[in-house]
């Protein structure tokens, strides 16, 4: 009991080290290092199947589970770019919603978020929370096997990886913890090559016991994964040929990308997971034309400049591909560009072909939007918005469009209401702090800049904006003088929360 308790405290002090210091290279060290101790706890639960009635909800409960998942949340937010695209993120949202329904994750409250990175990498961590990186839509190169690593990390998840590493594996873990404290230390101490030394062997500590107790586990998240799949209406052999895929791609790199590390691909594993996919009936199997838009987002996104995703795409044109995946990438990328005519006219035209497709509707308006076309953009959104009430990218382009035509009063009530459905996305309290500024109210840009504040884990800001605003209120505000005392005291008893941890 006195092993498991150090564990959990451990981890804390590991929080607690990565606690939000804008420039600090500690805690953007010790970051790393927690969530790099996550996925190895987690794959040494992997080493036996779950039990029932096992001990492991002894040890990190799963109230536990969501307060550390809270945490790192924060620490995500400050530390890691991430993605503010509110048509991608809503896209990215909804799928592993609709996954995790037909998955064995009990908990459907999962904490999605979609990091800024062209590399190749997913993880889930306790307190569902799943970290996506962008890159992962370029690698996939259909639903089906995106949808695979995402059933993938739902797995995880559902097993509690990350309680039962704590409870089969103590004595293991252990050893690393105080190798991954040892190297923090270190890096915080001395920097520059000692400490990224100290880190890397702890890195190769840390990847050497995954490897050592990964396989089993993660073959039983491949078997539960490719399960999601096929009940969620995928190809279940979208498993087996992503895995493929990334053994063909990486299979003679020297530093392949951490999904690997932390994921080994073998020959057998491509097998095993082939062999499971076969149990399942045939059925006819499309690929989503509205993933190959959101791909279409990403290649953009990651384009050397938007001329030359302009290129790329009108290069797939000329070669035969007439999908509207195709000209929607060209319209986004042409209105990236500033060519707001030819973006206008093929957005029209994808938005026209299909009516009752939303995704097309909004982004379409967003094109409007950026080709300062605001009032037809209102009109289309409120209209849209009529039949898909506090739609978020639909709200989100509303506030910019009525931003755009200095109607800062109607955007700031466009984003309180998302900022009540959605209170835990900061994107939406950074754009009310800068969009209430313009309004000029003063008090609520404090308001929403304490809310933002307090979500990436600075509670001493978030504090610090609340006094102020609250040394800007009238005096016989009662309602609104409440509010702020109130929440003072929430961010100063998490603060406090953090000191006893």
């Amino acid at each position: 009991m006195i092993k498991k308790l150090l564990m959990v405290r451990i981890l804390v002090k590991l929080v607690k080290l990565a606690r939000p210091n804008f420039g600090s290279y500690r805690s953007s060290a010790a970051l790393g290092l927690l969530i790099l101790l996550f996925n190895f706890s987690a794959a040494a639960a992997r080493q036996e199947l779950p039990e029932m009635g096992d001990t492991s909800s002894a040890s990190v409960s799963p109230a536990v589970e969501r307060i550390i998942g809270e945490d790192l949340l924060r620490q995500i937010r400050a530390q890691l770019p991430t993605i503010d695209d509110p048509i991608l993120k809503y896209y990215t949202e909804l799928h592993l919603y609709n996954l995790a329904v037909h998955s064995e994750v009990k908990d459907k409250a999962l904490h999605p978020v979609l990091i800024d990175s062209s590399d190749i990498n997913a993880f889930a961590a306790p307190g569902g929370v799943v970290g996506i990186n962008a890159g992962l839509y370029l690698f996939a190169h259909d639903i089906h096997e995106f949808s695979s690593v995402l059933a993938h990390e739902l797995a995880h998840l559902s097993q509690r990886h990350f309680a039962r590493g704590i409870e089969i594996q103590q004595r293991q873990t252990l050893p690393y913890v105080a190798t991954l404290l040892g190297a923090i230390l270190i890096a915080a101490a001395a920097g520059g090559e000692a400490g990224m030394a100290a880190i890397s062997s702890a890195q190769a500590a840390a990847q050497m016991g995954q490897l050592r107790y990964s396989r089993s586990r993660e073959q039983e998240a491949d078997r539960l994964g490719v399960d999601t799949l096929y009940t969620a209406g995928f190809d279940p052999n979208g498993m087996a040929r992503m895995f493929g895929r990334m053994q063909r791609a990486f299979r003679f790199d020297r530093k392949p990308p951490e999904f690997m590390l932390t994921h080994p691909v073998t020959e057998s594993r491509i097998t095993d997971a082939r062999n499971q996919s076969e149990k399942y009936k045939e059925r006819e199997i499309q690929d989503s034309p509205e993933y190959q838009m959101m791909r279409a987002r990403v290649q953009i996104y990651y384009a050397d400049t938007p001329a030359a995703a302009v290129t790329l795409f009108r290069d797939k044109i000329a070669r035969g591909d007439r999908s509207d995946a195709a000209f929607y990438g060209l319209a986004v990328a042409q209105a990236k560009a500033g060519n707001f005519s030819e973006a206008l006219e093929s957005a029209r035209l994808l938005h026209i072909k299909k009516p009752d497709s939303l995704l097309l509707a909004i982004s379409y308006a967003e094109i409007l939007v950026m080709s300062k076309r605001n009032e037809e953009a209102i009109k289309l959104l409120r209209g849209l918005l009529e039949i898909n009430p506090n739609n978020q990218p639909m709200a989100m382009i509303l506030s910019k469009a009525y931003t755009n035509e200095n109607r800062f009063n109607e955007a700031v009530a466009v984003l309180k209401t998302q900022s009540t459905l959605h209170p835990n996305d900061h994107d939406i309290w950074y754009e009310l702090a800068e969009i209430t500024g313009l309004a000029g109210d003063v008090i609520g840009v404090h308001l929403a800049r304490a809310e933002f504040f307090a979500l990436v884990g600075n509670y001493r800001k978030a504090v610090e904006h609340l006094e102020y605003a609250r040394g800007l209120t009238d005096r016989d505000d009662f309602k609104l003088s409440a509010k702020l005392n109130q929440r003072i005291i929430d961010f100063q008893n998490a603060m406090q929360g953090r000191k006893k941890a």
